[in-house]
């Protein structure tokens, strides 16, 4: 039996995020699941992703062409002309765009065939150039909650370059594992499999590549010389500074890729105690200890406002807590459908509760860092200014230096600013005992 072709695999991943599967999760496990070549495997992601994230656009587009509005249509149907409607607008030629959508459909719902092709071919002379929509949340393809709210959070303008960002497929980033090899041997390796890499822009040791594939695959990840991570979530780590031989507490930890940050700093003589309340996210934590090596990693079930840890006994804390992840769209095509305004105030509370819990066990003379890949000031300046009145007994050590922007006694970065996961961070030390 021959293979899907890559739109009919496409449009079978778009109908099964539209029933609510996470696109981050689902297109990978397709893909290893499926025959088709690299190339094919790449133009199966570009499409998923892009026309998951471009969905709003995409509507207003096929509007303009169809006499049923789209949210009236079948599922197969609507995933069908938002695919084609993606597909026309990044420039893929006309007939492939049309009549490939129109066969992959056609092969799960034969009588859309003729409304597929109709609406499709009718999209096609509209543009290019296509219509412009003049609201920034449709031309952006964002809720309207969602630009509204940046846009109070952050201005105007750094809100729209952000929401633009975020529009783009975040680069494939990697963390060497500084135990096993250097980044410039790592460089050096990507470069011989004619892997594009440069270095990060925000941590020098981070490796940016291009054209690897599937990155579970890389040798290098496989055996433990690197890990995926992005440069936002690096950067964190090295705001916390653990040392070797530390004991860290590492809150809300799964799936590891900072609690084996710390352990690769911490060493074996150190202790990195990886929190989670999800027993089975936190068994990935284990999974990447024992890939890269790291006995230091212990796994605890637990919820972080309930901790089973003698309080005062960890050199470093790290809090990266729960949160909206509105710095993380880029990466999480289908999040910005799935998040309420009103979960962020809960969200809020409980990043509240876990950091008064998160103080306690930090003991004197030493270091607290939360962190959120979120950017709503609920979530990140109010949450400091909380702290600042309800943990006196935490003073402020300093943030990080520019391309992060100082807010309040922390710092934020924005996706635009160097290319990563938009990030807050907020570093604390416990008063010493006279």
């Amino acid at each position: 039996m021959a293979p899907p072709s890559s739109r009919l695999l496409a449009l079978d991943a778009l109908v099964r995020i539209e029933d609510g599967a996470y696109a981050h999760i689902l297109v990978p496990e397709m893909l290893r699941s499926s025959s088709l070549e690299d190339r094919d495997r790449a133009f199966v992601t570009e499409l998923v992703y892009g026309t998951v994230r471009s969905q709003r656009r995409l509507d207003d587009l096929i509007d303009r062409a169809s006499k049923r509005p789209v949210r009236r249509l079948d599922k197969p149907v609507r995933a069908a002309l938002r695919l084609g409607a993606y597909q026309l607008l990044h420039d893929v030629p006309a007939h492939a765009a049309v009549n490939d959508t129109v066969d992959a459909v056609g092969a799960r719902s034969p009588r859309a065939r003729g409304f597929t092709n109709g609406v499709l071919r009718s999209l096609t002379r509209l543009g290019p150039p296509w219509p412009e929509p003049d609201d920034v949340a449709v031309r952006l393809s964002y809720p309207d909650w969602l630009v509204a709210r940046l846009t109070a959070d952050l201005g105007a303008d750094d809100a729209v370059d952000a929401l633009t960002a975020m529009n783009q497929p975040a680069a494939l980033t990697l963390r060497p594992n500084r135990r096993a090899v250097t980044a410039d041997a790592l460089e050096a390796e990507m470069r011989s499999l004619a892997i594009d890499a440069t270095r990060g822009t925000l941590v020098p040791d981070a490796l940016v590549v291009r054209g690897s594939g599937d990155p579970a695959k890389l040798d290098a990840v496989v055996h433990g010389r690197a890990t995926p991570q992005d440069q936002g979530s690096q950067a964190v780590v090295g705001v916390l500074d653990p040392r070797p031989g530390d004991r860290v507490a590492d809150l809300a930890a799964a799936p590891g890729g900072k609690s084996t940050a710390i352990a690769e700093r911490v060493g074996d003589d150190g202790l990195v105690v990886a929190v989670d309340l999800d027993l089975g996210r936190l068994r990935l934590v284990g999974n990447s200890a024992r890939r890269l090596a790291l006995p230091s990693v212990v796994g605890v079930g637990a919820d972080g406002r309930a901790l089973p840890l003698r309080s005062g006994r960890f050199d470093r804390v790290l809090l990266d807590a729960p949160c909206s992840g509105l710095g993380v769209l880029r990466r999480r095509a289908d999040a910005r459908w799935n998040i309420s305004q009103e979960s962020i105030d809960e969200l809020a509370a409980l990043q509240r509760e876990l950091l008064a819990a998160a103080a306690a066990l930090v003991r004197p003379g030493g270091v607290l860092v939360y962190s959120v890949c979120t950017l709503s000031n609920a979530e990140t300046i109010a949450i400091d200014e909380w702290a600042a009145a309800e943990l006196p007994h935490l003073t402020t050590l300093p943030a990080p230096a520019s391309p992060w922007r100082p807010l309040g006694r922390g710092a934020r970065i924005l996706p635009q600013d160097a290319d990563t996961d938009g990030m807050f961070v907020l570093a604390l030390q416990r008063a010493q005992v006279p």
